[in-house]
């Protein structure tokens, strides 16, 4: 077997790296509390959150050869793969889902969704932008280059593509748990066993079959994941939805993840990793 061609390394060793590095630095985090200096908290946070990132770099380097690395590299980087409907798609999608969820709750006699980051530019619009910066640093681009960009081939080398894809959503929600516990975080806003707190563990499935649908139909381009996270995020900040109409988003998105399904079912072109 030439040096390009080496067998992809197996996902349980990384999964297990990402997920327990990950929770050395949060569960020290939600242990630590408000009553210690914030930047202890903050910093634990976000070093836990940089572990997905910092385990694929190691496992880029350590496992693939050289032509490979350039591979992954350019999946992440080179726009020309990602079509234009598949970027419609990917920065339309989760507006268009909270708009209808947030329309369908108001049939109801609800509230629908509620402007929230928004308000915040109406003085300054320009500070929207470092605010989409940091939404899309924070998040979708350290975890995307792990999810996606690596470890759903590597599971679909070994399970059918919507196993690998359900498989890799629960692995994703797992993940997240911590940041419930830790004051400051997105997830400890939401608190732990609420409404809001279930609706989150049953999004990320939906989500990552969509996911990968768009990944593998734009030459397994790992932007794509990360623009389509960035959407989901971006979108969660600038309009706050009512419970019910949250569950008529999780609801939609899982409709979303039907159609997914039978397009990737449908594909014959999605092999091996290269």
């Amino acid at each position: 077997m030439s040096e390009t061609q080496k067998s992809p390394a197996s996902p349980w060793l990384f999964l297990v790296l990402v997920l327990g590095l990950s929770w050395l630095f949060w569960i020290p985090a939600a242990w630590v509390g408000p009553p210690e200096p914030a930047p202890l908290t903050l910093a634990l946070h976000y070093a836990g959150g940089a572990m997905p990132f910092l385990v694929t770099i190691g496992f880029v380097f350590l496992t693939m050869a050289p032509a490979s690395r350039g591979e992954f590299a350019k999946r992440i980087i080179d726009m020309r793969r990602i079509g234009w409907r598949w970027y419609l798609l990917i920065l339309f999608l989760p507006p268009i889902l909270t708009l209808l969820a947030g329309g369908l709750d108001a049939l109801w006699g609800g509230d629908g969704m509620q402007p929230e980051a928004l308000t915040r530019f109406t003085s300054a619009p320009l500070g929207i932008l470092p605010f989409a910066l940091f939404m899309l640093l924070f998040g979708p681009v350290p975890e995307e280059i792990a999810w996606r960009g690596y470890a759903l081939d590597r599971l679909r080398d070994r399970f059918p593509v919507v196993a690998a894809g359900v498989l890799l959503g629960v692995i994703w929600t797992v993940w997240h748990l911590p940041l419930f516990w830790i004051e400051g975080s997105y997830q400890h806003g939401l608190g732990v066993g609420t409404g809001s707190f279930w609706l989150f563990m049953l999004d990320k499935a939906p989500q990552t079959l969509v996911m990968a649908w768009v990944y593998y139909s734009t030459q397994r381009s790992t932007l794509s994941a990360i623009l389509l996270h960035f959407s989901v995020n971006f979108t969660g900040e600038l309009f706050a939805l009512t419970l019910r109409a949250e569950t008529f988003y999780i609801l939609l998105w899982y409709g979303a993840a039907v159609i997914a399904i039978v397009a990737l079912v449908r594909r014959r072109d999605i092999g091996r990793p290269g």
